[in-house]
């Protein structure tokens, strides 16, 4: 029995419908729920009590973000307040919403880490511009208005693009209590479970060793050294610790390794930029602080580097950007389990992270692209009247091979017959040259008198035969003339039903094609809509 296809237009345009809300669906919401679903969880501890139970509530779950540098008139060159910057910043903005709501908060952490540059341009701001940028900060990351969660506490360290390096403290001191005055002290400690966090202000630390930010900085650091308690630590440092060029930073890191840069102001006004602190310097932090762990930012890439210090080897985890426009197409977030128990025997056991990975938004748009012109290319391409009459024009193309095959055949058989009902016979003219002459036979045996013809040695006579052929011929040739006459205006009245034909059919498909579009415009836009109202309006 044979199945016959029958897929029409309307078939393909509700599939093309269904298929193009599924992509949505998952692209603008199912993609954020993965972290958490499937791909990261956090770090296990195999801490126990004595007798080998293990202990209830024996860590603190923390979440590490790094680098949202929300957008600005400083990002990319774009002119204020243009609609190219706008759209930029509101699909970057939900990006890092949607990621925090529906990736992070899942896992429940019992507080929150930010290791600096909340925003690009932060430094160079107006105050106006300045107070947009943290409202929107506030609005992606659920914050109130003092930039804190009800049920979450939110610790902040500064960046870069939050306050500058020491040479632009020197001619601009208020770039410093403004950050001071919504996130905190730059210097500073607090304790989670058995372990404590040290956070420091890394752009003044390589600055002018008599410079007064400099020093405060430094006296922090010398106080905490001089703090006798025993608990592990962990040092936040926007900045990376020195590395030497073309450390490996393991197989989490998709960019080329960013080699030592530091760029300095004339006359000694300070630094301007640096990719990581100078050797010095970290050396002198690892041996003052002691940590058993150093978390940084800065870089926007995933790196994971090993220091040796004077007590041991020292991890440090730099946490690639939040946001998918900040040069990594693979944005990330970290989680560390905090051990809450007193009887630690190692301390590099005190604080275990694990890394997490955003959804790959440019990887979802070159889809959302891909999937377009595969659309267009299927509604402009599918036949006209379905599969169904493309597996009856199969079947006449089948027909007509099985035709053509068997006229061959029998052309075949007739040339061979003719050849077997032939008599070849050897004559000599009068010269004594030798001719073999074809005599057809058409009847076995039996013969017509007007076919025997005579055949004499000597000179050969032309028989009534060939002008009775000619005749025939010079009849066959104006026969030909004439029906070539009218093939040819045959010829042209088809051409031209072709070539209207073709106009038709192209039209038609045009309108299909556009009438497929709308309908499917119709079921998917509102769907997308939906979705971005669902996750940027705040309830």
């Amino acid at each position: 029995m044979q199945i016959k296809i029958q897929l029409s237009a309307h078939y393909l345009m509700c599939f093309c419908a269904a298929f193009w809300a599924a992509s949505l669906l998952y692209g603008e919401m199912v993609a954020y729920w993965v972290p958490s679903l499937w791909t990261c969880s956090w770090p296990h501890h195999h801490t126990r009590m004595a007798g080998g139970v293990p202990s209830l509530g024996s860590h603190m779950k923390v979440a590490v973000i790094a680098d949202p540098q929300l957008m600005d008139r400083t990002s990319h060159a774009l002119a204020p307040k243009s609609v190219a910057l706008e759209i930029a910043q509101f699909y970057t903005d939900l990006y890092m919403r949607r990621a925090f709501l529906a990736s992070v908060l899942p896992f429940k952490p019992h507080l929150i880490i930010f290791l600096g540059d909340y925003f690009d341009g932060g430094p160079y701001l107006l105050d106006e511009e300045w107070q947009e940028s943290l409202t929107r900060f506030k609005h992606i990351f659920n914050l109130n208005h003092r930039g804190r969660r009800a049920d979450i506490p939110v610790y902040y360290i500064p960046g870069n693009h939050d306050i500058g390096y020491t040479a632009l403290h020197t001619y601009n001191t208020k770039v410093i209590s403004r950050y001071e005055k919504e996130f905190g002290p730059r210097n500073h400690h607090f304790n989670v479970g058995k372990v404590e966090f040290v956070a420091i202000d890394a752009q003044t630390l390589d600055g002018l060793k008599h410079g007064s930010l400099t020093s405060t900085t430094w006296d922090f650091v010398k106080n905490m050294s001089m703090d006798d308690t025993r608990s592990p630590r962990v040092l936040l440092s926007h900045i990376p610790l020195y590395r030497p060029d073309w450390t490996p930073c393991g197989s989490h890191r998709a960019s080329p390794i960013v080699n030592q840069r530091v760029s300095r102001a004339v006359h000694d006004q300070g630094i301007t930029y640096q990719n990581y602190l100078t050797e010095e310097t970290s050396n002198r932090l690892l041996d003052l602080i002691k940590p058993v762990l150093v978390l940084s930012g800065h870089d926007h890439d995933q790196c994971t580097a090993t220091h040796k210090a004077q007590h041991g080897s020292v991890i440090e985890h730099t946490v690639g950007t939040f946001s998918w426009q900040q040069g990594n197409l693979y944005p990330s977030f970290m989680l560390l389990s905090v051990s809450s128990l007193a009887n630690i025997t190692k301390s590099e056991d005190a604080v275990s992270a694990q890394l997490c990975f955003l959804p790959m938004q440019t990887h979802i748009y070159i889809w959302y692209l891909s999937l377009f012109v595969f659309t267009m290319l299927v509604l402009l391409l599918w036949p006209m009247h379905g599969l169904g009459f493309l597996h009856q024009q199969i079947r006449i193309l089948g027909c007509i091979t099985r035709a053509i095959g068997s006229k061959t055949t029998k052309d075949g058989n007739k040339e061979k017959d003719d050849d077997e009902s032939c008599e070849y016979e050897m004559v000599w003219d009068v010269e004594g040259t030798m001719h073999i002459i074809k005599k057809v036979v058409r009847n076995a045996g039996f013969k017509h008198s007007s076919e025997a013809g005579l055949v004499e040695r000597g000179s050969a006579a032309v028989r009534p035969t060939a002008k009775k052929s000619i005749s025939q011929k010079t009849e066959v040739s104006t026969s030909t003339g004439m029906s070539a006459d009218l093939l040819s205006d045959d010829g042209r009245k088809s051409l031209q039903r072709s070539s209207k034909h073709k106009v038709d059919t192209l039209a038609k498909r045009f309108f299909r094609t556009l009438k497929s579009l709308m309908v499917i415009a119709a079921v998917n836009v509102p769907l997308y809509m939906m979705l971005l109202s669902k996750d940027w309006i705040e309830l």
